[in-house]
Formats: structure tokens, sequence, C-alpha cells
């Protein structure tokens, strides 16, 4: 059965009759809403099915399709490894949960709104599961175009400027990477992005081809200094656009680092470490601090994922598996968490209309099951043991601290920064004196919001508790790119201190006494 052309096609279809829906405004916002709501939960359904018959054991990407389409160019090839399992997962998870969020709030144009987000689920989809590095292209760039309309058609007041800056920012630096595509193509014979993998490109040509990557995943990352499009876009999109964003679009970027980056240009991503590092560790520190001063909870928390994403960046270029699992767990963590954190604040958001820190307070009292919830996610972002975040930045900073102890070092100010402006938030928002009566006559969570907000919870837990489960179907493949890594010279990291013995080149233990 093609499960996974079924999963990128059923919601094109679904969108396309939605937009032809009979019926005045309000019957077809009615119809729209409860057939995108059946669509996401059966592409749920196909997505655990996906999991409970993925084969953890191998790295070999499994629910295999090929159909040529303009060969040799262009081909219909699927397969997913874990790692594009666990990020489809993720998708799948979210989807049906920002149709519920949407559901009382967006009041305008209902049948066209569910559309975007069903187009986007099929192209998220279709990204990770792609294993032709053109029909990658198309899918991780067509997400492009439905998050484009969510922001600049049901966006806030300077929608049309943060849906342009989000539209340019993230196209400009892929033009550079379809040109590498092409010389890749060319030079190896295939588009397969599995035999890319394993095509050992001369070590002059890496360095250029990992910079025209670079300046795509960068952006999508987003990383420091190109992530000032990702403060705008998360303010103006409705709480659904910003969960999708923070959830899964945030991850494309960690996606095309590891798999392409990392298995295909091995030697420029050892040489070009201190590149990352150093925007990783400027990230954490500065955008931490631009955190601590914000007085709109959305961009407090689109700042966060900035610095939260310096994490993963800071593991996939710690080149070992400690870092590489970590940096896979905390975009999953970071997915349901921040996502999360969006959330609560579109509940309020509903109530009052305001996004100002300023304007709430006392919420513990007024609104005690929200306030809750609020403090879980809190903490899961700050990185509290036994919640998602903690297992992912402890295996990051013990994968990091192989390869840059200033870096680790640098990475955990970071963990103390977030608990800071995280703390700060909650302070202000759950015990801060009520800013007015519109503030203390605010409702407590409805049973639609508990239904939103409860699996997330549980989803959050479970990833704390039992990590395993999550990462069990990634490590073949994590360990198959650590392969490719494994040999290649290090370059010198200037940072580095004298806590534990500097490494110039990573070694597999078998090749150790042979090497020298």
């Amino acid at each position: 059965m093609p499960i996974l052309s079924i999963m990128i096609l059923l919601p094109v279809v679904a969108a396309l009759v939605l937009l032809t829906l009979p019926g005045d405004a309000d019957e077809r916002a009615g119809r729209a809403r409860v057939a995108a709501l059946a669509t996401t939960l059966v592409e749920l359904l196909a997505g655990l099915w996906l999991w409970a018959e993925f084969d953890p054991s191998t790295a070999a990407f499994q629910f295999a399709e090929a159909l040529p389409l303009f060969g040799p160019y262009l081909t219909w090839s699927l397969g997913i490894d874990g790692i594009a399992l666990m990020l489809i997962e993720l998708s799948v998870f979210l989807m049906p949960l920002c149709i519920l969020a949407s559901w009382e709030s967006v009041k305008t144009r209902v049948p066209e709104y569910m559309a975007a987000f069903l187009l986007m689920e099929s192209l998220m989809i279709g990204t990770f599961a792609a294993r032709d590095i053109f029909l990658f292209y198309l899918f991780f760039e067509g997400g492009l175009i439905p998050m484009f309309l969510i922001i600049g058609i049901w966006g806030g007041a300077r929608r049309i400027y943060a849906s342009y800056k989000f539209f340019l920012y993230t196209l400009l630096g892929s033009v550079l990477m379809l040109v590498a595509m092409l010389w890749m193509v060319g030079f190896a014979g295939s588009t397969d992005i599995g035999v890319l993998a394993r095509t050992d490109f001369p070590k002059e040509a890496q360095f250029w081809l990992f910079l025209a990557f670079f300046a795509s995943f960068a952006v999508k990352m987003p990383m420091w200094p190109v992530h000032t499009w990702l403060p705008d876009a998360h303010v103006e999109a409705p709480t659904a656009g910003s969960v999708i964003l923070a959830g899964v679009l945030l991850k494309l970027g960690g996606y095309g680092f590891i798999r392409f980056s990392l298995p295909m240009f091995p030697d420029a991503s050892a040489q070009l470490i201190w590149l990352v590092f150093g925007l990783s560790m400027v990230a954490v520190v500065y955008t931490s601090l631009v955190a601590l001063v914000q007085h709109d909870m959305k961009k407090l928390i689109a700042y966060s994922s900035v610095a939260h994403m310096a994490f993963v960046t800071g593991g996939l270029f710690a080149l070992n598996t400690q870092g590489l699992e970590g940096a896979m767990l905390m975009m999953l963590s970071h997915g349901l968490v921040s996502g999360a954190l969006f959330l609560c604040v579109g509940v309020i958001y509903d109530r009052l209309h305001t996004r100002e820190i300023g304007r709430y307070g006392g919420l513990a009292d007024t609104m005690p099951k929200y306030a809750l919830v609020l403090l879980f996610f809190t903490m899961a972002s700050v990185g509290l043991p036994a919640t998602s975040g903690f297992v992912a930045e402890f295996l990051v900073l013990l994968g990091l601290y192989q390869t840059s102890t200033w870096a680790t070092f640098v990475l955990t100010t970071g963990i103390i920064l977030g608990a800071a402006y995280m703390l700060w938030l909650y302070a202000r928002v759950a015990y801060g004196k009520a800013a007015g009566e519109d503030t203390r006559a605010m409702p407590d969570l409805s049973l639609r919001e508990v239904a939103i907000l409860a699996p997330i919870v549980a989803a959050t837990l479970w990833m704390g508790i039992y990590p395993k489960s999550f990462m069990a179907p990634m490590q073949p493949a994590i360990a198959e790119v650590v392969a490719r890594l494994e040999g290649r010279e290090l370059a010198t990291v200037p940072t580095d201190m004298t806590l534990s013995p500097a490494r110039p080149a990573l070694i597999a233990p078998a090749h150790a006494a042979e090497a020298h």
C-alpha cells in the first residue's frame, strides 16, 4: 500500500473539496471545520500505523515508493528512515490540534483557511518523505506558500509586512541551495538522496556546497543573525499558524542539516564547526537577553525558539551520537512545548484580545486550570527533569562537551537565562496584580481547550519519562550519519578550555590504534 503517497495526497484532495463546498458562508464554514478535522485525524491514524509498522533495527529507507515523473531529473521517490518518521509523527500530531485551536477564533474565509492548513500538512509530510533531491526541494519550498497566505490573510495588523519578510528571507537562501543541488546531481549522476549521501564529493567542492545549503537551512532554523523574520511572523500569525511554524517549519532546517549537510559534506561540516558553534553561542545568549525585555508574549516565545534552535545546531555539529540524538529530541520536544506555549497565549488572547504581558496578572486565582497548564509548559521549556526538554538538553550538552567545552559552557548559560525569562513571564501572568476587571472576569479553560492541551501534556511527559520510544527508531539512521563523519579532521576550535582532552579528529575506537 503506497501509504506515504496517500498521506501526501489526501490533504490536497480534501483542501480542493473544501474550496468547492456548497451553501452559504456559515454552512460552508461549519462543514470546512468538520472536514478539516476529520482529514487531519485520518492522517494521525495513518502516522500511528507507520510508527507501528516501522522496523527500528535498520537505517534503510522503509515504505519505499518510486514513480518516474520527469526522469531522470525528477522522480516521485518516497521513503522514510527513523529521523523522517519522528518528524512526520510530530506533524500529524500537531495538525488536528491546530484545527481545533482555530475552531472559534477564525471566522472569515474559513474553508480557505482550513484548505491552507491541509496543503501545509501535505507539503510537510512530503518534505520528510522525499527521497529524490529535487522532489525534496519542491516540497521544502512549497511549504512557504500556505504559511505566506495564513500570515498574510488571517494575521494581525502588520501581517503584509511580516508575510513578505518571511517569504523573501526564506526564499533567498534556497536559490543558492538549488544551484548546489544541480552541481551535485551532475557530479553523482543520481538524484536519489541515499546515493548522494554515500557520494564522496571533492573536499574543495564540499566547502562551497556546504555554504550553499547552509544559506537555506540557517534561515529556516532560524540561526542568528538571519532570525529576524521569526518574531515578526509569530506576532502577526494566527495562533494555529504560530503553532505549526514553531512546531514543524523551524525543524525543516535541522532536518536539512542532518539529511544533507552532515552526511553529504562531512569534511566541510568538520572544518566549519567553528562557524556553527560561534553563531549558536551568540544566538543562545543574545536572543535570551532580548527575550528578557519583551512585553509581547508571542515575541518572548519566538525569541526563546531561536535560543532552543541554537541548542539543535550545537548538538548536530558536535558530530557525535549523543549530540545528534539530543538535537533530534530537542526538535521534537521544542515542537511540542513551543507549540503548546503559543496555544496557551492563544487561549488568553481569545478572551482579552491583547498579548501585552502587562495586561494580565493574577490568573492563578481566576483561571487555576490554565495557570497549572501554563506552569507545566513553562517548566518543560526550561528543561525540568521528567519533561522532554530535560532529556534533549542533557544529551546535547553531553555530546557537545566532547567536542568543545567552551561551547558547552556558553550554551549552559542559555538554560539559566531561559529559566529567567520563562519564570519572569509566568510570575507576571499568573501571580502579578490583576490589571483590571476584564482580567478578573476571564473564564477558565473550556472543554475544547482542555482537549487541545491535554494530549501535548501527555506527549511531553512520555518523552521525558520514556525517551527510548522516540529515540529507538532514529538511532540506526543517526549511527549511519555518525559513521560518515568518523575520521574527519576537526577544525581547531580556538575557544576550547582544558577541562577535557582536545579531540583533533573523530576516530572510531576500532580504528584508533591503526590511525596512530
